[in-house]
């Protein structure tokens, strides 16, 4: 499966509490995104919280716009990235 970078933009900051709601949100995030064979790996927040970097496996980049559309996120851009690991010639 692909891995994609997803950029988002939350002009007044995105915000996700660390409880048990926060949680549910997470939760029903990843069980929309199942319908589209997209699984969330993990993101990034920008030091104003209003950018994410949020990695994906995806059949397509079409497939994770649908699955945002769903959950009520932007997609500023998808672009398709593989891992380079700084260990490898060692």
């Amino acid at each position: 499966m692909a891995r994609y970078l997803v950029e988002r933009v939350f002009p007044d900051g995105f915000e996700m509490p660390v409880t048990a709601e926060g949680a549910a949100r997470c939760a029903g995030v990843i069980e929309r995104n199942v319908d589209f064979g997209v699984t969330w790996l993990h993101t990034y927040v920008s030091g104003d919280r209003r950018r994410t970097f949020c990695i994906y496996e995806s059949p397509d980049p079409e497939s994770i716009r649908r699955a945002a559309a769903r959950n009520g996120l932007p997609v500023e851009s998808i672009t398709q990235v593989r891992v380079l690991d700084p260990y490898f010639l060692t």
